[in-house]
């Protein structure tokens, strides 16, 4: 039946990578199911027939679809069916988008879908790697023109051994999480979380990986030599060279008398009118041709920028090529906010808000993997006015997913553990105004909005970005690239850590990949911008975290107890939980292990139901005094609640040093009173005395 159906089989860091063409989805233009262990991915790519008019870019789309199936799940919503795609899927998804992007044609411009299903997941083989070989082997093998094959591979680092590929459990202790995907030639993409790993131990992972990735594309040629298909031959958008050859005699000088500020306003406002006269000159020759009009454009532009930096060392805004644009930083700006900072890097500014909550309120988790709850949160926001734009906000898209993970991986090793600072940890980061690198300035402000809230974090956290422009053998980084020079440019590599080490990287890359050289050169460029922001700028602004959480952030108070004891706290339908918080104002939550979290505004209401809990979990002694609540009144003596569940006895002779005729003369129900425990007997019955707490006091 499945005339077609090949099994190709490799093995990969010590474990079999087997992959089957012929069998599933045979309508695609290219597909496998990739297994490695236990993990398996079907992966799909799929190209339309003609190409999409009117766009200046390829609309490639990778969609990495995570079914709960594949670790023997239920979904935990109404629907009981897998809704929009979770953070980790998304990240995914751009994870692999990012190193097979560069590798098409620049001038395809046909709708590429890559569909990878998750299917089944071993925990102990990562399915984004699996993903990732799947992906470039579905594109490798179909009709739809590409520059691969690449292949990937994830990277741990564990009592100073790299290790690829780690089990979950080496994963658990590993100080570096680390992803790299790569060209037999040459590294196309670098996704890194580090516990302040040095540069030189992040060189060699990176390079190690490399290694350990050139037999598996050596695998995949063998492959596309069994089963690939011929390339299909497109229509080309390439731009008019004889267009282009015309404005460029007709605007060049005016091109560049616009680009050469550093000020993203003067520059758009210059470019204006050159936009006006090109295309008025034109209009006649080359009717409805305005998109191919603003590609020459955008190509003149390009050119120009290259050339100054190539030939002149010449960047538009004046800089030298390890100069950092205009800093700036602020905290406390916020009045009623738990902790805020703005951080100003040129034209580039991000205000980053830090909100504290009690550990309840850490976000639950609905994925493949293991992680069930996160207590960090990062949340990253673009609007349109950050870039002088008019256009409505629909929520928050896959780049400010990424831009917000990123930065969240940034400082997660930074830190303190739940049981040092029990809160969960929201920062939303707000892009007020853009012109290149505001991943990196969240970073930067998200340091100091947490030292702003009296976050004992470990370490300030900084981060800057390393451009790259290449030309042949020729090739040029640069230090903290704005808008321009991303744009025009090769690369955006970002790089986040403390003094000690590095914490996050994140590579972004429009060329077919790069050397160990630029590597090298671009790790140790951010290593000095980042020293530099952290000593002269944040630590400037606010040398250490501040002593106590804000006015307004929730004051907590943690106490370990019995876990017996648990039950009574709670009560029956969470009764005397619920009085304490409503008497008191506190939030209470309860873990299994008996740790007792307590939130406040103010600390008077979070040791009030402290006492509570004490009262309730610390069993009544002999000789001490307790302030309680009278319950019942008998003839014989009134009953008073000395803690939730704990009601004792005082008899009508005890109840005050003067002689009482009628119980009700000296209390009534609802009265809180202070009572001495003076008996319990052998049945636990409590004898309470109001005469002794008064005769003491």
């Amino acid at each position: 039946m499945f005339e077609n159906y090949k099994v190709f089989k490799h093995t990969f860091a010590g474990r079999p990578l087997v992959i089957e063409t012929g069998k599933m989805a045979q309508l695609a233009d290219g597909s496998c199911l990739v297994r490695y262990g236990d993990t398996a991915i079907l992966a799909t790519a799929t190209a339309s027939a003609a190409p999409r008019d009117g766009i200046d870019f390829l609309p490639l789309s990778v969609d990495y679809e995570e079914r709960l199936y594949a670790v023997g799940k239920i979904p935990g919503s109404f629907l009981k069916r897998e809704g929009r795609p979770s953070e980790k899927a998304i990240l995914t998804s751009r994870v692999i988008d990012r190193p097979i992007r560069p590798l098409f044609p620049k001038d395809l411009r046909n709708d590429v879908v890559l569909s990878l299903l998750v299917m089944s997941v071993d925990p102990d083989c990562s399915p984004e790697i699996t993903a990732m070989i799947g992906a470039s082997i579905a594109l490798s093998i179909s009709d739809i023109p590409w520059n691969g094959p690449i292949g990937g591979a994830f990277v741990g680092y564990i009592d100073g051994e790299i290790i690829i590929n780690p089990t979950e459990a080496q994963r658990e202790n590993s100080e570096l999480q680390l992803t790299v995907a790569s060209s037999k030639e040459k590294v196309v993409m670098i996704e890194a979380g580090a516990k302040e790993i040095s540069d030189e131990v992040m060189f060699n992972a990176i390079m190690k990986a490399h290694e350990e990735i050139k037999p598996v594309i050596d695998f995949i040629n063998e492959i596309v030599a069994a089963v690939g298909k011929k390339k299909f031959d497109y229509a080309s958008c390439e731009i008019d060279h004889d267009l282009y050859d015309k404005i460029a005699g007709l605007v060049t000088d005016d091109v560049k008398l616009a680009l050469d500020t550093d000020d993203k306003r003067i520059r758009d406002e210059r470019l204006k009118p050159v936009y006006e006269k090109v295309f008025t000159t034109f209009a006649e020759e080359y009717p409805d041709s305005k998109a191919m009009i603003n590609e020459c454009m955008y190509k003149l532009q390009k050119t120009i920028v290259r050339r100054w930096l190539l030939d002149e060392q010449k960047r538009v805004d004046g800089r030298r090529m390890d100069q950092i644009r205009p800093l700036a930083a602020e905290v406390g700006l916020l009045p009623r906010t738990h902790g805020s900072a703005m951080f100003t890097r040129g034209q580039t500014q991000v205000v980053t808000v830090a909100t504290l909550a009690p550990v309840r309120e850490q976000q639950l988790l609905d994925g493949l993997d293991s992680e069930e709850y996160k207590r960090y949160m990062h949340h990253y926001n673009f609007p349109s006015y950050s870039v002088g734009e008019a256009r409505a906000s629909r929520g928050a898209g896959r780049r400010e997913i990424g831009h917000g993970a990123l930065a969240e991986r940034s400082l997660e090793v930074v830190l303190p553990s739940k049981e040092e600072f029990p809160y969960a940890i929201r920062l939303v980061s707000e892009v007020v105004s853009s012109n290149g690198s505001t991943s990196q300035a969240s970073v930067c402000g998200s340091t100091l909005a947490l030292m702003d809230a009296g976050v004992p974090i470990k370490a300030p956290v900084a981060g800057i970005s390393c451009g790259l422009i290449t030309e042949d053998d020729r090739w040029m980084t640069m230090m903290d690239i704005q808008g321009l020079e991303d744009f025009f440019g090769d690369m955006d590599f970002k790089v986040a850590g403390t003094k000690k080490g590095i914490t996050s990287i994140q590579m972004d890359l429009k060329i077919d990949g790069l050397t160990p050289e630029i590597i090298k050169n671009a790790l140790e460029t951010t290593h000095k911008g980042r020293i530099y922001i952290i000593d002269e700028i944040i630590l400037s602004c606010i040398p250490a975290p501040r002593a106590d959480v804000a006015e307004f952030a929730p004051k907590m108070i943690t106490i370990k107890i019995d876990v017996d004891k648990i039950r009574e706290v709670i009560g029956s339908g969470g009764k005397v939980i619920q009085k304490i918080c409503a008497d008191t104002g506190a939030k209470i939550d309860i873990e299994d292990d008996g740790t007792v979290y307590i939130a406040a505004v103010d600390k008077a209401s979070g040791y009030k139901a402290l006492a509570i809990i004490n009262s309730i979990v610390l069993d009544p002694k002999v000789g001490e005094i307790y302030t309680g609540k009278v319950t019942r009144i008998m003839a014989f003596g009134a009953f008073v609640e000395i803690a939730p569940g704990k009601e004792g006895l005082v008899h009508i002779s005890k109840l005050d040093k003067k002689r009482v005729e009628k119980v009700e003369d000296v209390v009534s129900i609802g009265d809180e009173v202070k009572v001495k425990v003076v008996e319990i007997d052998d049945k636990g019955r409590i004898n309470l005395s109001r005469k002794d707490a008064l005769t003491e006091e």
